[in-house]
C-alpha cells in the first residue's frame, strides 16, 4: 500500500470520532458512553472516554471526561484507578466556575473513599461538595446532589456510632430528593430508606427497621446492591427473631444478588448472616462453608482497604504542573521525616515484640500450671468438671486397666519411640483434624490404642481428650498472638480452624485452659499489642 493511501486511511479513521463529537456534542457522547456502552463493553467505553479527554480543550470538558473514566473504573471494580482519575478531575476544579461539576466530583470522591475505608477523607470531600452544591442554580440538580452528599454524611456518622445524627442526615437527603421528583431518584431514595433500616437495626428497633426496608424494597424493581442489602437486613431481623423459615427466604434472595455483585461489602454482610443462620439451625457443615466465604470476602475487603490506608493517590494532580515543583529543601525535610518515622515504627515493633514474648511466657506458664495440677488428679477423671468440658469428640475409650503398662508386651524402647512420635505429632497440626480419635491417632503412629493411651497418660499427664484439646488451644493461641487477622474472625471460625465442632465446646475448653473466654482473650491481646479498634463481624452487631 502506498504512503498516500496510508495517509488517506489515517485521515479517515481520525475523522470519525471528530465528526461524531460534532454531531452529538461532548455531553451527549459522555452520556451515551456511560448509559449505553458500559453494560456491554467497559473497555470500549474506556477508549471512548480517553478519546474524549484527548480531544477536550476546555477544562470543564476535561473534568467531565476524567470523571467518566473514573465512573467506568468504579463499575469494573478497579477503585485505585477510579480514585486516580477522580483526583485528577479534582485538580482541575480551580480552573472552572461550575458549581454542579465541582459538587459531582466531590460527591464521587466521597463515595469512593468511603468504600475503601478512608472515612475521614470521605468526610472532607463530602463537606466540600455540600458547600458547592448550595450554589447550583437548577433546583432539581441541586436536590439530587445534596441528597447523595447527605447520604455520605449519614454513612460517616454511622461509622462513628452517632446514629441520631445519621438519621438527621438521611432525613435531609430525603427532603433534598423531593417528593415531586421521587420517581426520577427512586434508587437513591431507596438507598436512604435502606440506610435508615440499617440504623434502626443497629438500635435493635426491628419493627421500625423492617418498615424502612419494606419502603426501599417497594421502590426497587431490578436487582442491585441496595436491594441485596435490603434482603440481607430483612433476613437479619428474622435471625434475631429466630424465625428460621422466613430468614432462609430473604437470605437466599440476598445471596442471589451478592454472588453476582462486585460489592465485597454486600458479600461480607450476606455470608455473615447465612453463616449465623446455619449455626442457628445446627447445620455445622454448611455453616463452615459460609464461614470460608465470609473470610474470603473479609480478607479481600481488608486487603483492598489496606492498599488505601496510607494512600497518597498516584498521578494526583498530574495535570497541575505547580504541584510537581517541590523544592530541594522540602524533599530533604520529607526524607528526614521518613527516616524518623521508620525509626519510630522500628522502636514500637521491637517494643511490641517484647510485649508479645512476655505475654506468651505468661500463657505458657499458665498452661504449665494447669498441666502440673493434673498430676495430682486421677488419670481418668470422667466425673470432674474439667473432663466434661474438655471432651471434644475425641474418642478415648480405653479403660483404666489399659493404662497400666504390661511390661511383657511393651518394651521401654517402644515407649521411647512412641514419645518421639508424639513430639513430632505435636509439631504439626494433625490434632486439628475433626476425625481425630484415639484409634485414628494410633493408626497414624502405627501403634495400638493401649500403648498410646498409656504413654499419653503417663507422660503427658492427661487423657487423650484433654491432651488433644490442649494442643488445639495452644495452636489457636499461637495464631491469635502472631497473626492479627485471626483476632478479627468469628469465634465459630476459630473453633472450626482448630477442629472443634461447635462454638460453645471451643469456648468451654478455651476458658478451661486459659481462664479467659475467647473474646476476652482477644480483647486483652489487642489492648496489649495495639490501640486499633477490635471489630468483629459488624454486620451482626
Amino acid at each position: 500500500m502506498s504512503k498516500s493511501m496510508l495517509k488517506l486511511l489515517f485521515l479517515f479513521i481520525t475523522a470519525v470520532p471528530i465528526l461524531a463529537q460534532k454531531k452529538y456534542g461532548f455531553d451527549q457522547i459522555c452520556e451515551r458512553t456511560s448509559v449505553q456502552t458500559v453494560p456491554k463493553d467497559i473497555p470500549k467505553a474506556l477508549k471512548t472516554a480517553d478519546s474524549l479527554y484527548r480531544s477536550a480543550e476546555a477544562p470543564l470538558d476535561k473534568v467531565k471526561s476524567l470523571l467518566l473514566s473514573a465512573d467506568l473504573y468504579h463499575s469494573a471494580g478497579e477503585f485505585k484507578k477510579s480514585i486516580c482519575y477522580a483526583e485528577n478531575a479534582h485538580s482541575l476544579l480551580d480552573q472552572i466556575d461550575d458549581a454542579e461539576w465541582f459538587s459531582r466530583v466531590n460527591e464521587f470522591l466521597a463515595k469512593e473513599y468511603r468504600l475503601v475505608g478512608l472515612h475521614e477523607r470521605s468526610k472532607k470531600y463530602t463537606l466540600q461538595g455540600i458547600e458547592s452544591s448550595k450554589l447550583i442554580t437548577d433546583s432539581q440538580t441541586r436536590g439530587e446532589i445534596l441528597g447523595l452528599l447527605n447520604q455520605e454524611m449519614a454513612y460517616y456518622e454511622m461509622e462513628q456510632g452517632s446514629y441520631t445524627d445519621a438519621v438527621k442526615y438521611i432525613e435531609s437527603s430525603l427532603n433534598s430528593f423531593g417528593k415531586d421528583t421521587i420517581k426520577e431518584n427512586d434508587r437513591a431514595v431507596a438507598a436512604s430508606y435502606q440506610i435508615l433500616g440499617d440504623i434502626y437495626f443497629r438500635l435493635k428497633d426491628y419493627a421500625v427497621s423492617e418498615n424502612y426496608y419494606r419502603k426501599a424494597e417497594s421502590m426497587l424493581k431490578e436487582k442491585c446492591c441496595v436491594l441485596g442489602l435490603v434482603y440481607n437486613g430483612l433476613g437479619g431481623i428474622r435471625l434475631k427473631q429466630k424465625n428460621w423459615e422466613d430468614a432462609e427466604i430473604y437470605l437466599k434472595k440476598a445471596e442471589n444478588i451478592a454472588d453476582s455483585s462486585r460489592s465485597l461489602k454486600l458479600k461480607k454482610a450476606v455470608y455473615s448472616n447465612i453463616n449465623d443462620y446455619y449455626e442457628g439451625t445446627g447445620d455445622n457443615y454448611k455453616a463452615s462453608l459460609y464461614a470460608v466465604k465470609y473470610v474470603k470476602a473479609y480478607d479481600s475487603l481488608t486487603a483492598r482497604n489496606r492498599e488505601f490506608a496510607v494512600i497518597a493517590p498516584e498521578n494526583v494532580g498530574k495535570l497541575n504542573k505547580k504541584s510537581t515543583q517541590i523544592s530541594l529543601v522540602k524533599n530533604t525535610a520529607i526524607i528526614l521525616l521518613l527516616i524518623l518515622l521508620i525509626g519510630i515504627v522500628a522502636f514500637f515493633k521491637v517494643k511490641q515484640k517484647k510485649q508479645r514474648s512476655k505475654f506468651r511466657n505468661i500463657i505458657r506458664t499458665q498452661l504449665q500450671m494447669i498441666s502440673s495440677r493434673s498430676e495430682y488428679l486421677p488419670l481418668k477423671t470422667e466425673n470432674t468438671d474439667f473432663s466434661n468440658i474438655s471432651v471434644e469428640e475425641v474418642d478415648d475409650r480405653a479403660g483404666v486397666s489399659d493404662k497400666k503398662r504390661n511390661e511383657s508386651l511393651m518394651t521401654s524402647e517402644t515407649e521411647s519411640k512412641l514419645l518421639e512420635l508424639l513430639e513430632e505429632f505435636e509439631k504439626g497440626d494433625l490434632y486439628n483434624n475433626k476425625n481425630m480419635s484415639l484409634s485414628f491417632l494410633a493408626a497414624e503412629l502405627n501403634t495400638n490404642t493401649k500403648y498410646l493411651s498409656y504413654v499419653i497418660n503417663q507422660h503427658k499427664n492427661a487423657d487423650v481428650k484433654t491432651y488433644v484439646n490442649r494442643l488445639r488451644i495452644n495452636y489457636i493461641i499461637d495464631k491469635l498472638i502472631n497473626d492479627e487477622k485471626y483476632r478479627q474472625y468469628k469465634i465459630s471460625i476459630l473453633a472450626d480452624e482448630c477442629g472443634f465442632s461447635s462454638h460453645s465446646k471451643f469456648a468451654s475448653v478455651f476458658k478451661a485452659v486459659t481462664d479467659f473466654s475467647p473474646s476476652a482473650y482477644i480483647k486483652y491481646l489487642d489492648a496489649e499489642n495495639q490501640s486499633d479498634k477490635n471489630v468483629h463481624f459488624p454486620e451482626n452487631n
